[in-house]
């Protein structure tokens, strides 16, 4: 473990760091955080709304939908801060045990047939 010290270190910081994308957009009157517009938003934005994303808007659902918890509609930035922040840290979980359990059954698989 203490040789990944560095790497899960980083990987924390940049989920505590991850609220910026909201605050910047905030503080410059800019809109949604850049890459997280809606259906309306680019319509908006573009003039239309691409036959591809209009397609496929809905072949996808988030399981923690706008990196919140359930019913923080009105919920204050700093609270959603926090939501991010929590999303940052789960999905940052979820992948790293899925990779671990990966290379274990990998690896378990490689060591039972030199057997």
């Amino acid at each position: 473990m203490s040789e990944y010290r560095k790497f899960w270190v980083a990987l924390i910081v940049m989920a505590l760091v991850s609220p910026i994308g909201l605050y910047l957009p905030w503080i410059m009157q800019a809109g949604s955080a850049w890459g997280e517009w809606g259906l309306e938003e680019i319509k908006q934005m573009v003039g239309y709304t691409p036959a591809g994303i209009e397609k496929h808007a809905e072949i996808w659902k988030a399981p923690i939908s706008e990196y919140g918890l359930p019913r923080q509609e009105q919920a204050s930035l700093s609270q959603v801060s926090l939501s991010y922040i929590l999303s940052a840290l789960v999905g940052t979980a979820g992948c790293g045990l899925g990779g671990y359990l990966l290379t274990r059954w990998a690896t378990g698989s490689r060591r039972k047939r030199r057997e």
